[in-house]
């Protein structure tokens, strides 16, 4: 089963210096409908202005992704990380017991665009810990780039739950094909550009539920290209 949500369904609040999409209900926006997707609690889709940002702030108890999509964000937090994240970064902060943070636009003119994910853990009161790397458009390209995943294979990030994150920048005209072990779900979010899963059509910010399919394929049209990730959940 295929369901779609559209971007323009979405939570929205824009701030000035924060333009804000939440896939699932988030802070104010609060859908019943939509509250999360097995263990996959948060999509946030930010545009910070250039100064803007998040001054320290806690989480516990949450494996939280920061997929930068363009620009740069500084980021410091209570573990003694610092450092600033660029376009192709992806940063896995796993809140555990407890951390405290920040994240900044160092850029006083570009804005930051960015898509922030949070999970839950298969255990509360685990030690907090960070880790970051960088997945370039060629790690991503026409294939399934595994950024996340509970055993870290494939240079991905270690996350504390059941679930793989997959980034792809689909070129036009490819297919990819995705397999679930029967149990497993899917959730698929387009970054930017359009793509087709099966007979579905996704533009940038909509987002698809995907349960009790044994497999999809998933296309951009002729003359485009496409980014997206996708979510293999327990």
């Amino acid at each position: 089963m295929l369901t779609k949500r559209a971007s323009n369904e979405r939570g929205h609040v824009n701030h000035g210096w924060l333009n804000t999409y939440h896939t699932f209900s988030f802070a104010d926006y609060y859908d019943p409908a939509h509250t999360h997707f097995r263990t996959l609690r948060v999509i946030n889709e930010d545009t910070i202005a250039g100064g803007g940002g998040f001054g320290m702030h806690p989480h516990r108890d949450m494996e939280i992704i920061t997929y930068i999509v363009s620009g740069a964000l500084e980021h410091e937090d209570s573990m003694s990380n610092k450092g600033v994240i660029r376009a192709g970064d992806v940063q896995r902060m796993s809140a555990g017991t407890g951390v405290v943070h920040s994240e900044y636009n160092p850029s006083p003119t570009e804005a930051v665009h960015l898509l922030q994910i949070w999970l839950y853990p298969h255990h509360h009161g685990l030690a907090p810990s960070y880790e970051q790397r960088t997945f370039h458009d060629q790690d991503k390209h026409d294939t399934f780039c595994r950024i996340a995943s509970h055993d870290g294979q494939n240079d991905s990030l270690q996350i504390n739950q059941d679930a793989s994150v997959y980034a792809s920048v689909i070129s036009d005209g490819v297919q990819l094909k995705h397999h679930f072990i029967p149990g497993r779900a899917g959730f698929l979010q387009v970054v930017r550009g359009t793509v087709h899963v099966g007979d579905v059509v996704l533009h940038h910010g909509d987002s698809l539920a995907i349960e009790d399919e044994q497999e999809i394929l998933i296309r951009a049209p002729e003359n485009g290209e496409a980014e997206f990730l996708l979510f293999d959940l327990a």
